[in-house]
C-alpha cells in the first residue's frame, strides 16, 4: 500500500515538474508566430493570450522548439475554454438569491433610469472607475454583451462611474461603454458597501441577484452572459 501510495505521489510529482517546466518555457524568449509567419513581441502575444481570445499552439511537439503558433479561437472555442475555469467567486457585497434594493438615476446622456420600470426586468450592473485597471480592461467584452442584448427591452444595462461627468465623457471618446453610464455614483457603491471594483452584478426579473464577483477574471463576462440566459428562462 505504502508502495502504492509513493507511486502516485511520484506521478503527481512528475505532472507537475512538466507543467511547471512548460510554464517556464513560456517567456520573453518564447517565439511566437501567426499562420502568415510574423512573430509577435513578447508583450504583445502575452496581452492576446490573457484575453482568452487565442491560445499557443507548439508547432513540433516532439522537438523542443520553443515555436509556437498564435491561434485565435471562434466563440464556440472560447466559451469552451471560460467554462472550464471555475466561477469568478462571489463578492462580499451580496448573496445570490437575495433581494437586492435597486435605484433610479439619470444616466450621462441624460436618460432616467427610473426604479419602478426596472421591476420586472434583468438588470445588468457594473460598478467601476476610470483609473481601475481591471475596470478598463473588461469593458470590450462587457460591451459584446451589451450590444447583444441592445434591442432587448427587459434588460438593462447600467455602469456606476465614481467619475465625474466630465472625465466619463472624456474617457469614452476613446474607450466606449455600451451600459447607461451614472456618473459620480459613489453614494451608490456607498449605499451597498461596495469597496472593491470592478463589482458585477446580475439582477433577474424577481429582483433576485443570480450572479455577483468584484475584481477581474477572465471569464466573468462568460458568466454574466450565461446567467442572464438563465435568467430569460421561464420559471
Amino acid at each position: 500500500m505504502i508502495i502504492f501510495f509513493a507511486i502516485i505521489a511520484i506521478s503527481i510529482a512528475a505532472k507537475a515538474q512538466t507543467a511547471e517546466k512548460k510554464k517556464r518555457n513560456l517567456n520573453e524568449n518564447t517565439v511566437v508566430i501567426d499562420s502568415s509567419g510574423m512573430r509577435y513581441p513578447y508583450a504583445v502575444w502575452k496581452n492576446l493570450i490573457s484575453t482568452k481570445d487565442y491560445r499557443l499552439k507548439k508547432i513540433d511537439r516532439n522537438s523542443d522548439s520553443s515555436t509556437y503558433l498564435l491561434v485565435k479561437l471562434d466563440s464556440a472555442q472560447k466559451d469552451r475554454r471560460l467554462s472550464r475555469m471555475s466561477k469568478p467567486k462571489e463578492s462580499n457585497f451580496f448573496t445570490e438569491g437575495e433581494k437586492m434594493d435597486l435605484f433610479g438615476a439619470t444616466d450621462i446622456s441624460g436618460y432616467k433610469i427610473k426604479q419602478k420600470e426596472l421591476k420586472g426586468k434583468i438588470v445588468v450592473l457594473n460598478f467601476w472607475f476610470i483609473s481601475c485597471p481591471p475596470c478598463r480592461k473588461e469593458i470590450p467584452e462587457l460591451n459584446k454583451i451589451a450590444v447583444e442584448y441592445a434591442n432587448d427591452p427587459d434588460i438593462v444595462f447600467i455602469a456606476v462611474a465614481l467619475d465625474q461627468k466630465y472625465d466619463i465623457q472624456d474617457f469614452i471618446k476613446a474607450n466606449p461603454f455600451g451600459y447607461h453610464i451614472i456618473d459620480d455614483g459613489q453614494m451608490y457603491a456607498n449605499y451597498y458597501s461596495i469597496n472593491l471594483y470592478p463589482t458585477n452584478v446580475v439582477v433577474d426579473k424577481d429582483g433576485k441577484v443570480r450572479f455577483n464577483s468584484s475584481g477581474y477574471k477572465a471569464n466573468t463576462p462568460y458568466w454574466i452572459k450565461k446567467t442572464i440566459e438563465e435568467a430569460k428562462k421561464p420559471d
